[in-house]
């Protein structure tokens, strides 16, 4: 029988947290799209591809928690995935606020092999060009929480891959 270490409980609730998190963010975008007419640009595309990929991450570490080197492989992968997810949340939150000049045009850029948008056009084929995004409570903008947010999984990522080499 394995024993759970403090180490493995905590990876296991971050891991549940990104689940419930990554599931509530996908319904929200979708109930923004169909529900309330908000479509969603390139940048806001490549969010979802980005949260799609920490639910698998999560599928995954969770699946393998016990394995101490499957543990530092996936809290790598979160690190890396928050690092981009922030990224592309910086360039929405820019772009909005006119901090950057961009051409976001309605092509989705990704290649011809990860073809999303083509694959799967009711989630990820954008509709818009860039440049703003809808309130979603107390005057915050999606751009804005998804800015927060997602600097708030780097953080939350970088101290689980530090607490998994214990």
């Amino acid at each position: 029988m394995m024993h759970s270490t403090p180490t493995s409980r905590f990876s296991t609730l971050f891991w549940v947290a990104v689940l419930l998190i990554g599931i509530a963010m996908e319904a929200i975008a979708l109930y923004f799209q169909y529900g309330l007419g908000y479509g969603p640009c390139v940048l806001c595309i490549h969010v979802r591809i980005y949260v799609a990929a920490f639910l698998i991450a999560a599928l995954i570490a969770l699946a393998t928690n016990g394995n101490k080197s499957m543990r530092i492989l996936t809290n790598l992968t979160a690190l890396g995935l928050s690092a981009g997810m922030a990224e592309r949340a910086w360039q929405t939150f820019a772009v909005e606020r006119g901090l950057v000049e961009d051409a976001c045009g309605m092509d989705s850029g990704l290649p011809d092999w990860f073809a999303l948008d083509k694959w799967f056009p009711t989630v990820f084929e954008p509709w818009e060009p860039c440049g703003y995004t809808p309130e979603l409570l107390f005057g915050i903008t999606m751009a804005e929480a998804l800015l927060a947010l997602s600097a708030f999984a780097v953080i939350s990522s970088l101290a689980l891959l530090l607490r998994s080499f214990r």
